[in-house]
């Protein structure tokens, strides 16, 4: 096995974990949640189940930034960023970004403490606000990798 086979596999393993993971926290847990817990009881449950979830990934993007790096450097594809075409290398940036803020940074900073805060006064609110920032995620994280599935398989022009 070459590098670039592995650094491929490990780049496609990370994505599923992560947006996979993402995909059942939006769509399966959240709204289990909504079920079974009261709003005052919500974002603890969400935390308890979810926590588990967030130190896996971590490692995932972590993963996926590193190999998405070293492959580009390895192919020498930076003018990729230059093409309109290639719209989709930076959505994969910009989405890694964001995750890679938000649970590298600011979960353990400040936003699983503002969370707190927040539900004690509102929690019904800060439960709502957590489902649509996942459902947004999901929904730029499929469109993405779908742009970058079908724009690395040759399919030029996706998206303008």
């Amino acid at each position: 096995m070459d590098d670039m086979m592995l650094a491929r596999a490990i780049h496609v393993l990370a994505i599923v974990h992560w947006i996979g993971g993402l995909t059942l926290v939006t769509l399966v847990l959240l709204p289990a949640v909504a079920r079974i817990a009261a709003p005052a009881e919500r974002l603890a449950l969400f935390e308890a189940v979810e926590g588990r979830f967030s130190v896996q990934a971590r490692i995932s993007v972590v993963l996926a930034g590193l190999s998405g790096l070293y492959m580009t450097w390895r192919l020498d594809a930076w003018w990729r960023f230059a093409d309109p075409q290639y719209w989709w290398m930076h959505a994969m940036v910009a989405l890694w970004l964001v995750f890679a803020v938000v649970l590298l940074v600011a979960e353990p900073l400040f936003l699983h403490a503002w969370f707190r805060r927040a539900a004690a006064t509102a929690p019904d609110r800060v439960f709502r606000l957590i489902t649509r920032a996942h459902r947004l995620l999901m929904a730029v994280a499929w469109i993405t990798v779908a742009g970058a599935v079908a724009g690395s398989h040759g399919m030029a022009g996706l998206l303008p």
